[in-house]
């Protein structure tokens, strides 16, 4: 059950590829612990049973049963000790991974107190879903600017069998994988797109949250773990030009604004214009409406109220 690879992103360029899992989780069954329990302690009573009535009769010169006792007591003894140690409590949101002599034979999931060998070796993985949240990394983005980013995934092992044995410790391996993932994606778009339909983090959270959570999950497939969400959680620009990239984005403003202000005031002038025309208010010729468009934008793309002069004598004068 391994964990599928995400096809690569042309706005983030090609992922990483991972060589083919070796080993790959089988869930395997294992018999209730409860009757071995049951015989373990019954044999625990036993043997010490055994080595009493042993003692006893040594005592009373009956040397075949008392010696028989004294040796099946201890052996019974250890026997049932070395079956107890197979007991292996599952505990919710729990698996094992179980080892015999180096080999793997199986990883448990079933809720519970079961037996296993008490030769194997039992590792607990913890199939909870966590969170891990990235350091605030000083970064450039794909313009050269200094950025600070931050970001938090959350995440799960999904192939318990490859968070074991392909990697060394799979939860330092997210660790180093999230943050190389979120320091990629910072380098491969722009804080801020000047271009209309551009994408860039500031702006494409959406899209820029999902190009993140593809790229992770693809880097730490390899480690058997299923990436359930990333996010963003700090974007900014560094301190040492933050000021001036504030102050880069307000002129952008001034300029949209400006933009959009005289595209509204040339629609108003053509409106005027041609109502003028179509109820034949006024014949102008072609240097009064020139005087005219040039008085309309005026008064419509001032930052103040214009000052209307009063012409008192004819149209031409």
């Amino acid at each position: 059950m391994s964990t599928p690879s995400v096809a690569p992103d042309p706005a983030v360029g090609p992922t990483p590829s991972h060589p083919s899992p070796q080993i790959t989780e089988r869930v395997v069954t294992a018999p209730s612990g409860y009757p071995a329990l049951a015989g373990g302690l019954l044999g625990l009573v036993a043997s010490i049973a055994a080595i009493v009535v042993g003692g006893v009769r040594l005592a009373h010169d009956d040397a075949a049963l008392g010696t028989a006792l004294m040796v099946l007591g201890p052996l019974l003894l250890l026997a049932s000790v070395v079956a107890m140690f197979g007991l292996t409590a599952v505990s919710p949101g729990q698996a094992r991974v179980v080892q015999l002599l180096g080999r793997y034979r199986g990883t448990i999931r079933e809720q519970g107190l079961v037996w296993l060998n008490p030769f194997t070796r039992r590792q607990r993985i913890s199939t909870r879903i966590r969170n891990h949240e990235t350091e605030t990394s000083k970064v450039n983005d794909v313009e050269g600017n200094p950025i600070e980013i931050a970001a938090v995934v959350v995440w799960q092992v999904e192939d318990t069998a490859m968070a074991v044995f392909e990697v060394d410790d799979y939860a330092d391996f997210v660790a180093i994988q999230t943050e190389t993932a979120v320091r990629h994606i910072a380098n491969s778009f722009p804080y801020d797109s000047h271009q209309e339909g551009g994408l860039s983090l500031r702006d494409g959270t959406d899209e820029v949250t999902r190009l993140l959570s593809a790229e992770i999950a693809d880097r730490v497939s390899a480690a058997g773990v299923r990436v359930v969400e990333s996010r963003i959680t700090r974007l900014a620009y560094a301190p040492e030009v933050a000021q001036v990239m504030l102050q880069r984005q307000q002129a952008s403003a001034v300029v949209a604004a400006r933009r959009l202000i005289v595209d509204g005031a040339v629609g108003m002038v053509e409106d005027a214009l041609d109502r003028l025309a179509q109820r034949d208010v006024v014949e102008l010729d072609e240097e009064r409406k020139a005087a005219m468009v040039s008085n309309l934008l005026v008064v419509l793309c001032g930052d103040r109220g214009a000052q209307p002069v009063v012409n008192a004598g004819s149209l031409y004068q």
